[in-house]
């Protein structure tokens, strides 16, 4: 249960948000993290930078968790191989205390990040018939009837 105004706030987005819109959050969130990972080594603190870089991860591995690799197909794997590299990325970052993993790792969140602000649920609408054309107005002329149709 929520502890806080905010925490109420988060809860209900989440709750009322669609699948696009969570993948989204997760993204900012791993981002969000990531940068504060960054933060944290840059301050030396090893215990805050460690907590975030784990946050990170743990946002990366419910995105892996998320995709669905029979319907996603190449996509899907080929998001899955790229949440993996950036999990990588990322202890490597904690072990070896360097910014330029995460700097990649922000990088590569933001451009999914990007692409998915351009994803909708909403299926495209049939586009209109030809209201003109060298063929529109055969098309209005014309009635079509299976009855002469041999197959």
């Amino acid at each position: 249960m929520a502890t806080n105004a905010h925490d109420a706030y988060l809860e209900s987005r989440v709750l009322s948000a669609d699948p696009v819109e969570l993948v989204r959050m997760l993204y900012r969130v791993a981002i969000e993290r990531t940068r504060e990972a960054r933060q944290h080594l840059e301050d030396g603190d090893t215990v805050a930078r460690s907590k975030a870089i784990s946050a990170a991860s743990l946002t990366l591995a419910e995105l892996t968790a998320a995709l669905d690799l029979e319907k996603g197909g190449q996509l899907s794997r080929r998001l899955a191989q790229l949440y993996d590299y950036m999990q990588c990325r990322l202890m490597e970052a904690n072990f070896e205390q360097r910014a330029e993993p995460l700097n990649e790792v922000v990088g590569l969140l933001s451009t999914l990040l990007e692409g998915w602000s351009n994803v909708s649920l909403e299926t495209p609408a049939a586009p209109e018939p030809e209201t003109h054309g060298p063929y529109a107005e055969d098309a209005a002329v014309y009635e079509y009837s299976p009855a002469g149709w041999t197959g």
